[in-house]
């Protein structure tokens, strides 16, 4: 604990549960606002299967912060805005920072040292080391929840309580997300399957992918064959016929995934209506934008790089982007368009906001960035000052909007939304204004990568434009 108290001069504390990287992140800008922080961090008393040291903010898996880009990645992006915010996960990032090319990459030790002495030193942080194994109570007036992917399961079963048993997800089966601008529509087309109109659908609803049977027979040896990450032994194996992973069900018998997920039947191929096709992988929007689209019964645990080698096997998506890959993991996280409003305070319960992975982020900076917007927001509440969000076009906005409420209702289970934990990426940022993209004088050919990187950089600059402005007003 702190050597110092919280002094009567200051407003109520704000308590946190969680002393990862979005609790830390939020509790140093609600003492940067000048309101009191009680940080409960149960490592020192209670250890965790993945984390090794009882230290604020430890990394568990890589030391990358990923690209550090700033003109042209929306990863890079975030890096910006968050140091424009005054984030200390960047500032000790960049205080610890290792060589690892267009990356920020860190000393993990030295990085979480540099945390946990800020957060320390802070006189207005107080670091309570403890289990919190419920919901914090009503007398906390103002708490924010930040235990991660690892939250221990006395705690899970109080939010599980609190929000409905269904709204709490530990198994994470994701399946690849393509950008929607990286769709090769001269091979694929629009259609839903027997043209059936669903809610909100127009019978065109799914971009189909065609394939003949030698393309689906190289796609299934390729699939069979491909490089699988293996479960962490606490992990368990949580493999259940709802979410079998592609390569498994490839396993299972050479016609299984064409009588499965990539089954032809009520597609027929506008491009070449005579010619039936073999077997079809259908995509699926994925977010209100419609820039996104999920590969549709694609879960899977190839390695990234199997996954990406594997999957531009399929005609139409040989120039694919992946705004995110597939994966198959233990993961705790809230449902939260459902649950929380866009100031990330739980509906049903007012005060109590959601922070970090637990609210279906990806990444230790989309974490740290949730963590800063909550403990501003929080500030900002206990200090009687108007919220205002961040602008959509902003990374901290394009994450938030992710999270809270930026997904289109399911088919097969109405009234429920096709929410799944994502990095951000520039598929959640709104388009640009019609017209922005002009191609460059005495430039003859314009298009493919050379217009995607201008896009790329319009929307960079945009962002750190409104963020800017954001953070200067508020």
């Amino acid at each position: 604990m702190s050597n110092t108290s919280v002094s009567s001069l200051h407003p109520a504390p704000i308590h946190i549960v969680g002393g990862g990287l979005a609790g830390s992140e939020a509790a140093w800008q609600i003492a940067s606002a000048g309101v009191p922080v009680i940080l409960h961090e149960m490592r020192g008393v209670r250890g965790t299967d993945a984390h090794k040291t009882d230290g604020l903010a430890e990394l568990v898996c890589s030391n990358s912060f990923r690209s550090d880009d700033a003109t042209a990645n929306a990863v890079g992006v975030i890096h910006a805005e968050m140091r424009l915010a005054g984030s200390l996960i960047m500032a000790c990032a960049d205080r610890h920072q290792v060589p690892a090319g267009g990356a920020l990459a860190v000393d993990r030790d030295g990085f979480s040292d540099a945390v946990t002495e800020a957060i320390h030193q802070h006189p207005l942080i107080t670091v309570v080391r403890e289990e919190v194994v419920g919901v914090p109570p009503k007398e906390w007036d103002l708490a924010i929840v930040a235990t991660g992917p690892l939250t221990s399961a006395a705690l899970a079963k109080s939010i599980q309580s609190e929000t409905g048993e269904d709204q709490l997800a530990f198994f994470d089966a994701i399946a690849p997300i393509v950008h929607r601008d990286s769709i090769d529509m001269d091979i694929c087309w629009y259609q839903s399957r027997y043209d059936k109109v669903g809610p909100g659908g127009t019978g065109k609803d799914y971009i189909n992918c065609p394939l003949d049977q030698d393309q689906y027979n190289a796609f299934l040896d390729a699939l069979i064959a491909g490089d699988t990450v293996g479960f962490k032994e606490w992990e368990g194996t949580p493999y259940f016929d709802g979410c079998l992973p592609i390569e498994v069900m490839a396993e299972r018998g050479r016609e299984t995934l064409r009588h499965g997920p990539m089954k032809p039947m009520g597609l027929t191929n506008s491009h070449n209506p005579t010619v039936k096709a073999y077997a079809v992988v259908q995509l699926r929007q994925d977010n209100a934008l419609g820039t996104l689209y999920n590969m549709v019964g694609f879960q899977t645990k190839l390695k990234y790089g199997a996954q990406a080698e594997i999957f531009r096997m399929i005609p139409g998506l040989q120039n694919a982007e992946f705004a995110r890959l597939g994966g198959l993991h233990r993961n705790t996280y809230i449902q939260s368009p459902a649950l929380l409003d866009r100031t990330l305070t739980l509906k049903s319960r007012p005060g109590l906001r959601f922070a970090g992975q637990i609210t279906g982020c990806e990444g230790y900076v989309e974490s740290s960035a949730i963590g800063l917007l909550a403990g501003r927001f929080a500030a900002a509440e206990r200090k009687g000052e108007t919220l205002v969000l961040p602008p959509a076009t902003t990374a901290f906005g394009s994450l938030l909007g992710h999270i809270t409420g930026g997904h289109l209702m399911t088919d097969e289970e109405p009234g429920k939304r096709s929410f799944q934990p994502m990095n951000v990426n520039f598929g959640l940022f709104p388009e640009l204004e019609p017209g922005s993209i002009v191609k460059p004088e005495g430039v003859k050919r314009f298009r493919g990568k050379d217009k995607t990187i201008m896009k790329r950089q319009l929307l960079s600059a945009r962002a750190l434009k409104d963020c800017a402005a954001w953070l200067e007003r508020h």
